[in-house]
């Protein structure tokens, strides 16, 4: 489960990234905070 979550976390985070660079700032930022609550690294809202 946890290899999942990580492989959905680094793709919502590239996501953000490309939308980061397309100008679309805030589309970005809500990416990368999604990602960073997703993956298991840490601060994953699923290991509560």
């Amino acid at each position: 489960m946890a290899t999942i979550l990580w492989i959905i976390a680094v793709l919502i985070g590239i996501a953000g990234v490309v939308a980061l660079l397309r100008r679309q700032i805030l589309w970005g930022i809500i990416l990368i905070v999604v990602a960073l609550l997703i993956g298991p690294g840490g601060v994953s809202i699923f290991n509560v």
